[in-house]
C-alpha cells in the first residue's frame, strides 16, 4: 500500500547532469529547469552563494571572497560536496513545482565513465534527496529522446556532444552495440578559441568570451558567407584592455583539431560495426545531438570525412532529458532489461 502511496505522489524526475548544463525533467509535464551547472560559494564559510543562471553570470566577476565553480569536468563529478549541493537545489527546485514526497531519479550519465565514477553519481543523488536512482547512458538516452527507432533490429548512430564530453553509439534492439566516449566537447572547443586567441593576438578572454564566439561565429566547415565579430580582452602584453576583429575562418582553423578528435572517433565506431548495421547506417545517417552539435555545419564536416548523410537533431539541448523521461515513463521495463 505505501509503495502505491509513493508512486502517486512522487516527484518522478529524469535529470541530464552535464558540465554545462543541468535539465530536469518531470513525469507527464516535459523540461521543467535547465540551468547552469555552476555553483557560486563564500571561500571563507563555504555557504552556498547561488546555484545555476545567477551563479553562471559570476563566472569570472567574483569579489575575492566568493567563487564560482563547475563542480561537473569532463562529464563527471570533480566536486562530490558541491555537485551534492548543486543536485539538491535542482531536486528541490523541481518538487516546489510538483508533489512532495522523495522522487526515483533517472540519471543520463557519460557511458564510458568507471563503476566508482557511477557509484559517486548514485551516492550524491541519494544524499541530495533522490528515494531511487537509475543511471541511463547518455547516447541512448540522446537517441530515446531524438526519437530514433532503438527497439528495431536495424542500426541507428547517435553523436551527443555535450559541455564535457562527446558520445558517439550504434544503437539496435535498445542497447548499445558499440559505443565511445571522448572527454572533450564544448568545453574543450571553448578553450582552443582562449588559447588561439592568446597564441594569435596575446588577447587574454575569458571562458564566457570564448563561448560567445562559438556561438556568434563558430563553424566546422567552410560557410556560404564567412562571419566576424569584435573581441574585447586584456592584452597579455601591455596588461591593457584591448579590441580587436576575428573571422569565422580563423576560428574554424584554431578548432580544426578538436573537429579531427571528433571525427576519428566517429570513424573508429562506424569500423567497429557489423556489416549489416553499415549497412543499415548508409541509409539511416548519423543523428547529432547535444549543445556542441549546434555549431555550424559540423553535420557537413561530418558527412564529408564519414560519407555517410548527417542531421541534427530538432531539439538537440534537450536530447538527453527528453531521453530520461521518456525512460520515467516506463520505468519498470526497464530495470527488468538493465
Amino acid at each position: 500500500m505505501s509503495g502505491l502511496i509513493n508512486s502517486l505522489l512522487s516527484n518522478d524526475i529524469g535529470i541530464d547532469l552535464g558540465t554545462a548544463n543541468t535539465l530536469v525533467f518531470a513525469k507527464d509535464k516535459g523540461v521543467i529547469l535547465s540551468e547552469p551547472s555552476v555553483v557560486a560559494i563564500y571561500n571563507n564559510s563555504k555557504k552556498v552563494r547561488a546555484v545555476g543562471e545567477e551563479a553562471k553570470k559570476m563566472l569570472g566577476r567574483t569579489p575575492g571572497n566568493i567563487t564560482a565553480i563547475r563542480p561537473m569536468k569532463e562529464g563527471v563529478i570533480a566536486d562530490f560536496e558541491i555537485t551534492e549541493t548543486m543536485l539538491r537545489y535542482f531536486i528541490e527546485k523541481a518538487g516546489n513545482q510538483l508533489k512532495f514526497v522523495a522522487p526515483r531519479v533517472v540519471i543520463a550519465v557519460p557511458s564510458g565513465i568507471t563503476e566508482v565514477e557511477r557509484r559517486a553519481v548514485k551516492e550524491s543523488a541519494v544524499r541530495a534527496g533522490a528515494r531511487m536512482v537509475y543511471l541511463l547512458d547518455e547516447p541512448l538516452a540522446a537517441a530515446i529522446g531524438v526519437g530514433l527507432p532503438i527497439w528495431e533490429p536495424t542500426a541507428s548512430m547517435i553523436v551527443d556532444i555535450g559541455g564535457g564530453t562527446t558520445e558517439m553509439a550504434v544503437i539496435s534492439l535498445s542497447g548499445i552495440v558499440y559505443s565511445k566516449s571522448l572527454r572533450m566537447g564544448g568545453d574543450e572547443i571553448d578553450n582552443a578559441i582562449s588559447q588561439y586567441m592568446k597564441r594569435a593576438y596575446n588577447l587574454m578572454i575569458g571562458e564566457r568570451t570564448a563561448e560567445e564566439i562559438k556561438i556568434k561565429i563558430g563553424s566546422a566547415f567552410p560557410l556560404f558567407e564567412e562571419l566576424s565579430m569584435e573581441v574585447k580582452g586584456r592584452d597579455s602584453v601591455a596588461g591593457l584592455p584591448k579590441t580587436l576583429t576575428i573571422t569565422s575562418q580563423e576560428i574554424r582553423e584554431a578548432l580544426d583539431d578538436t573537429f579531427n578528435a571528433m571525427t576519428d572517433a566517429i570513424k573508429e565506431t562506424l569500423e567497429h560495426c557489423p556489416p549489416e548495421h553499415s549497412a543499415d547506417l548508409v541509409d539511416r545517417g548519423i543523428v547529432l545531438a547535444g549543445g556542441g552539435s549546434m555549431i555550424r555545419n559540423l553535420n557537413l564536416r561530418i558527412s564529408d570525412v564519414t560519407g555517410l548523410p548527417c542531421f541534427a537533431a530538432d531539439d538537440p539541448l534537450r536530447a538527453v532529458a527528453n531521453g530520461t523521461g521518456a525512460v520515467l515513463q516506463d520505468l519498470g521495463k526497464w530495470l527488468e532489461n538493465s
